[in-house]
């Protein structure tokens, strides 16, 4: 496993006042990959003073890779601090975080839910529970927040989708998703097995404190809408905020306050 430290650019150092938190740039192998991984880890001076804090895993969408989310919410490194909370953000390599039945080489779901948590539970102080573990990301992220928690509810207790593409098969030729599952016609099962909308049961079983978040403009919305009613119908609580805006970071950057909201309330329970 390398480790590198992340030099920060003059850039980032005009965005950001000065800050106790360190961010850390790392290199985490992947056991089941055989590589490699990149991950920023932007860490708390109460972690960094050995007081486990919890920790928040922070996915990025399709064609964004690791630095996204701090590129363009450099306060991040600020609010780790307020907030005592680790902030984790790996590279998904437009995987949609499943572990790839036709790619043995994508196998991100197994990554985030057990190499990458095991890695940073060994490296920094955290709090070492699904009690003090959340995860967030949007569009594809979204997606895979929502896909990693419900199939590891021993690892994440809180989870949030912003935009996220939870009903796969509207979009069959988007994405690459049929590179990561095959052709939706050549392999339905796999389309059916992987949607977000067919997960109700295991929404059920997780016991998540759960949040979805989708701007009214967006391409996404009537999907998050279908889930909205789905998670309703099956008395599954959530948090549902719509608000206007569309697909972007315009958007994505001020609602990731919303959500770090409800993970403080969470994380304080």
């Amino acid at each position: 496993m390398k480790r590198i430290f992340l030099a920060l650019s003059t850039c980032f150092l005009a965005l950001v006042p000065s800050m106790a938190s360190r961010v850390d740039t790392l290199k985490v192998y992947s056991p089941s990959m055989n590589k490699e991984v990149p991950v920023i880890c932007i860490v708390p001076d109460k972690s960094l003073q050995g007081e486990a804090c919890p920790t928040v895993y922070l996915l990025h969408g399709y064609s964004d890779n690791h630095e996204s989310w701090f590129k363009h919410k450099p306060e991040l490194a600020t609010i780790a601090d307020e907030k005592g909370i680790l902030i984790v953000c790996p590279h998904g390599n437009n995987s949609w975080y499943w572990d790839s039945p036709r790619d043995p080489s994508y196998r991100y779901e197994t990554f985030i839910a057990k190499e990458l948590v095991n890695y940073v539970d060994t490296h920094y102080a955290t709090e070492k529970d699904r009690t003090g573990r959340a995860i967030v990301g949007q569009s594809m992220g979204g997606q895979g927040a929502l896909w990693v928690a419900t199939h590891h509810p021993d690892v994440y207790g809180a989870a949030c989708s912003m935009s996220g593409g939870v009903d796969i098969r509207k979009f069959p030729k988007n994405w690459e998703m049929n590179r990561r599952l095959g052709e939706m016609d050549a392999y339905p099962e796999e389309w059916e097995s992987r949607t977000i909308m067919n997960q109700m049961e295991l929404f059920k079983q997780a016991g998540l404190a759960l949040f979805i978040d989708c701007g009214t403009s967006d391409f996404f919305y009537e999907v998050n809408c279908n889930l909205h009613r789905a998670l309703t119908e099956n008395g599954i609580e959530h948090e549902y905020l719509v608000h206007p805006g569309n697909h972007s970071w315009k958007y994505w950057v001020p609602t990731l306050d919303f959500v770090l909201l409800f993970f403080d309330k969470y994380f304080a329970r």
